[in-house]
């Protein structure tokens, strides 16, 4: 639990020794609290990029005339602990203000807030679907999500019903024939289950249908409109085939409108690769947090020692050099065969932050953890530093795409290579060849642009 949330480092502080405390600070991104010298003070607590230079704008001798904010009066503690990453950053954040202030407060000064999901009240009598934010125990299983915002989930959960006949309408039916209906029923987007139109049967599997479209994602029926439609083209049924088509489109359509991250709360696993806070002994590391049921987990650090790639590579994704290749040594004879090989480091890794994930029970924790996610997940693919990865079909987590990630993350992205100026290689080759120095030849290479 958060309250049982420690910094890493803590110093006492003086203004005597105040820049002799300060320069032994790293100058790295990270998360302080300065705290006073009576236990009721309430500590500032703030995360920074830089965390030498942050206290010192706070706690170096004031300026005359200057209305910035000055502690130096004021603190007798400085703790901190280094982060490696702006997510590493706002998750402990999040667990030192929910000790220091509790979770309402955490919550609050961190502006976090329930994302939004899609309800499906199966244990209705006549199940329907809506968007909503708050979480129940009873029904995670049947919440599928994140979305970034409520009309994200709201104009995707139109699209879905607009391919079913499923209703629409929020109140508890109690059907009879007199039943004066909707205007989807007009439209004829809904079976009509109120007018007792057809039998709780045909809604139970109007209803499945809609479930499995959710669970799979829309798969199911775009496979089976695919085949529908590939056994009308082979039978010449030139229009059905191409109405099947149509509808396809529209399926694909609505597909689109949700994220692949989208799935019911308790399904919500992945692994999350980001930078690791340096250390001195223990570099080439990256960090792993595991999201297991929604709540977040980690970090560990995942040691990518066996994991190259060319520093110096091309920009071209589909080259083999574009992307970190695994290496490990061959035991001479005599040597122990105990394996300590990338991939069992990573499967070690994941098998800890399984062992402390659990399972959710505070549901409170479970919505900032989502915020918290959420915040990070939807951001801008370009802003948004770090890797997800999730299990595959069996269950089975992808160890070396997750290793490829952590070595991404160690050794930075792809450097493209410099330009090339190859007539003037082939004519420097050819001056070579005429001049009678073929054994030259293997010695010439393409020159960079900015050589001579």
């Amino acid at each position: 639990m958060a309250t049982s949330f420690h910094f890493d480092h803590a110093v006492a502080f003086t203004p005597e020794q105040a820049d002799e405390i300060l320069r032994s600070i790293p100058a790295q991104p990270g998360v302080f609290a300065l705290r006073g010298a009576r236990a009721e003070d309430a500590p500032y607590l703030t995360q920074t990029t830089d965390l030498r230079r942050r206290m010192r704008r706070l706690l170096d001798p004031p300026e005359s005339q200057s209305k910035r904010l000055n502690l130096r009066e004021k603190v007798a503690r400085i703790e901190y602990s280094v982060t490696g990453s702006a997510f590493e950053s706002s998750l402990v954040l999040y667990d030192a203000t929910a000790a220091l202030f509790g979770h309402v407060e955490a919550r609050r000064r961190l502006k976090l807030h329930t994302p939004y999901f899609l309800r499906m009240t199966m244990e209705n009598a006549f199940p329907r679907v809506y968007s909503t934010n708050k979480l129940s125990k009873r029904g995670l299983s049947q919440m599928y999500g994140p979305f970034p915002s409520r009309l994200a989930a709201e104009r995707y959960c139109d699209a879905v019903l607009d391919l079913f006949k499923l209703r629409r309408c929020y109140e508890d039916l109690a059907p009879y024939p007199e039943h004066p209906g909707c205007v989807y029923g007009e439209m004829n987007k809904c079976i009509e289950p109120c007018k007792q139109a057809c039998t709780p049967e045909q809604y139970a599997a109007e209803a499945a249908a809609v479930k499995k479209f959710f669970d799979t994602r829309g798969e199911s029926m775009i496979i089976a409109i695919g085949l529908e439609r590939e056994e009308a083209s082979s039978g010449m049924q030139f229009e059905k085939a191409a109405a099947l088509h149509a509808q396809w489109q529209k399926v694909k359509a609505a597909q689109a409108l949700a994220d692949w991250i989208v799935r019911p709360v308790p399904q919500l696993r992945a692994v999350i690769v980001q930078s690791a806070a340096p250390e001195e002994d223990h570099k080439e590391e990256a960090a792993l947090f595991l999201l297991e049921g929604g709540c977040l987990v980690g970090p560990e650090r995942l040691s990518t020692l066996g994991v190259r790639a060319v520093r110096e590579q091309t920009s071209v994704g589909s080259s083999l050099f574009a992307q970190p290749l695994m290496l490990q040594a061959v035991p001479l004879e005599g040597e122990a065969t105990a394996s300590n090989s990338p991939e069992d480091r990573a499967a070690h890794t994941l098998a800890t932050l399984e062992v402390k994930a659990g399972k959710p029970n505070d549901l409170g924790l479970l919505s900032d953890h989502l915020s918290l996610f959420r915040r990070w997940y939807y951001r801008p693919e370009k802003q948004r530093v770090g890797e997800i990865f999730v299990p595959n079909e069996d269950g089975k987590w992808p160890i070396r795409r997750i290793l490829r990630g952590a070595a991404r993350m160690v050794i930075g992205d792809p450097k493209p290579m410099a330009e090339t100026q190859r007539d003037a290689a082939k004519a420097a080759k050819t001056k070579i060849l005429h001049e009678g120095r073929p054994d030259v030849e293997r010695e010439v290479h393409i020159a960079p642009k900015n050589r001579e």
